[in-house]
């Protein structure tokens, strides 16, 4: 997770050498952070910024490329010589676009920000116990994404954490996708209070039968 600061200085450095700037928010945009963009959090807009997963609430795919109108009107135009030419079987999809659009209006309707901004504070006291785990290093929460590290003396002999501990959470009736030896949680907008707490139990569960499976 970057620093606010890290992300004002990087937008600072390319403005002073001419770079684009460029925001992947596929994962955490559309609200994930508890802005609608990652990249509001630093105050700073890009040149580039990419979208999908929750743009279309998860029901059909789709992905898309924002930039600044100035960038756009450098490769907007009719001649060959100047224009961005690029198409793709899949652009434009009429389908995928609608479910957007219905996606979006929700987010307006239901003030989903607001009530994302509630649940996160709902899943930092239900992981609180990972805090008071010295098994447990570099808790971090942005929003509704929340992270941690077994440490390092710890996962010396875990050579196969990752897909341990997805096994077992699976037992739980979770569905994670650990990287190395970091465990990170993005649980969907829809959860209730009761069921962010079990969620949080049971990966405890998961996660207390893995590290005791190694021994």
């Amino acid at each position: 997770m970057y620093d606010a600061v890290y992300l004002q200085r990087a937008r600072q450095l390319c403005d002073r050498f001419e770079v684009h700037l460029i925001c992947d928010e596929i994962a955490v945009g559309c609200g994930r952070t508890g802005r609608f963009f990652a990249s509001e959090h630093a105050g700073i807009w890009p040149d580039f910024l990419t979208l999908s997963k929750g743009i279309s609430a998860g029901y059909l795919p789709l992905s898309l490329s924002m930039t600044t109108h100035k960038i756009y009107q450098a490769f907007y135009a009719g001649s060959m010589a100047q224009g961005f030419l690029h198409s793709h079987s899949y652009t434009g999809n009429p389908l995928a676009c609608a479910a957007a659009l219905a996606s979006l209006r929700i987010f307006r309707d239901d003030d989903v920000l607001k009530h994302n901004q509630e649940k996160a504070q709902t899943l930092q006291n239900a992981f609180s116990w990972v805090q008071e785990d010295d098994r447990l290093v570099h808790f971090r929460q942005q929003g509704m994404i929340l992270a941690f590290d077994l440490k390092g003396e710890v996962h010396v002999n875990l050579k196969h954490f990752a897909s341990d501990l997805f096994k077992k959470a699976l037992h739980h009736q979770l569905l994670l996708r650990p990287i190395g030896h970091t465990v990170y949680v993005m649980p969907p907008y829809i959860l209730e209070e009761e069921q962010i707490h079990w969620m949080a139990k049971q990966l405890k569960k998961a996660l207390n039968e893995t590290l005791q499976s190694a021994h």
